[in-house]
C-alpha cells in the first residue's frame, strides 16, 4: 500500500531495490499476469506472470554469477519482446549493471553500439541464440578485446534458477546505465541507482493516479528511458499489468496502438509527439 504523507510520496519500507519489488510480487501474486507481448502487434500473445519473470530472471542471474560478473556491466542486445525483460531483471538480480541498447542490423549501424560498449566498459553482451551469430559478425575486434564474452539467455538449463544467490545490493547500488540517442554526438551514459528508480516510480504512481486496477499499454522502445522506466518499471511498481508491442508494429499500422488500448482496456499509455 502506498502512503502519502503531507503530499510526499513514501516508498514502502520493504522495498530497497527493484529486485525487492519483483521478489515481493512473485511471492504474493505469483500467478498474476505481469507482462503481455503482442508478437504481431494485435492478438498473438506471449505472457509472463510475476513468478515466471522472477524464476527466469534468477536463472539469468545465476549464469552471470557463475561467470563472476557481479559488479560488471552487461550490454543488452535484444529484439522487442519478453526476453529483454528477463535479461534486464536478471542483471539486477545478479548485481550486474545493465546497459540497454538496440541490436545493430548491419555494419553501418554498429558505431553507436560499439561506442556504448566501450564507454560503459561492458565485459559481457547478452542476447538470444537466434541473434548471436549475426551480432558477432558485425562487432569489430576492438569491441571484444580483453575478457569480453557473449551470453545467450533464452536457453538456460531447467533448475538453474535454484543456484541464484541474493546479491549484496541496496538503494545506492547502480542499477543500469541509460545512454542518450547519440543523434547529435557520441552517446553519453547516465547512472541510475535502485534508489533513483524507486523514487521516480513512487512519484509517477502518485501523479498519474495509478492503482492496482490500472493497465499500461506501450509500444515504446524498452531500451529508452520512457519505454523502460515508464512502461516496464512503473507497472511492476504499481502491481498492474502491462501490454507491450514492438515499435515496428506501431509504425507499420498506428491503429494497433488504439486497438490494443481498447481490447485490453488500457488506462495509461503514451508516446512522443510524432506518434499523435
Amino acid at each position: 500500500m502506498i502512503e502519502i504523507i503531507n503530499n510526499v510520496q513514501e516508498i514502502p519500507p520493504e522495498y530497497a531495490t527493484i529486485v525487492d519489488i519483483l521478489r515481493d510480487r512473485s511471492f504474493k501474486m505469483p500467478h498474476t499476469q505481469a507482462f503481455t507481448f503482442l508478437e504481431d502487434g494485435e492478438t498473438q500473445e506471449l505472457t509472463l506472470t510475476y513468478y515466471e519473470l522472477d524464476r527466469r530472471s534468477r536463472a539469468v542471474a545465476a549464469q552471470l554469477q557463475a561467470f563472476g560478473l557481479s559488479g560488471e556491466r552487461a550490454i543488452l542486445l535484444y529484439p522487442p519482446g519478453l526476453d529483454y525483460l528477463i535479461a534486464f531483471f536478471g542483471c539486477l538480480y545478479a548485481g550486474v549493471v545493465a546497459v540497454p541498447a538496440y541490436p545493430p542490423r548491419n555494419q553501418r549501424k554498429t558505431p553507436r553500439i560499439q561506442a556504448i560498449t566501450i564507454d560503459a566498459q561492458a565485459s559481457v553482451a547478452l542476447t538470444t541464440t537466434a541473434m548471436l551469430p549475426a551480432l558477432q559478425s558485425v562487432f569489430t575486434p576492438d569491441t571484444q578485446q580483453g575478457n569480453f564474452r557473449w551470453l545467450t539467455t533464452d536457453n538456460a538449463a531447467q533448475g538453474l534458477e535454484d543456484s541464484w544467490q541474493q546479491p549484496a545490493i541496496n538503494g545506492d547500488t547502480l542499477a543500469f546505465l541509460q545512454y542518450t540517442s547519440g543523434s547529435t554526438g557520441t552517446p553519453k551514459g547516465v547512472m541510475l541507482s535502485h534508489g533513483n528508480l524507486l523514487h521516480n516510480a513512487a512519484v509517477t504512481y502518485q501523479l498519474m493516479e495509478h492503482s492496482s486496477s490500472s493497465k499500461f499499454v506501450s509500444w515504446l522502445p524498452v531500451y529508452h528511458d520512457m519505454g523502460l522506466i515508464g512502461g516496464i518499471l512503473q507497472p511492476l511498481y504499481g502491481a498492474f499489468p502491462c501490454i507491450l508491442m514492438s515499435p515496428a508494429s506501431f509504425l507499420q499500422r498506428p491503429y494497433r496502438w488504439l486497438q490494443a488500448i481498447s481490447r485490453y482496456k488500457g488506462t495509461t499509455s503514451g508516446g512522443p509527439n510524432f506518434a499523435y
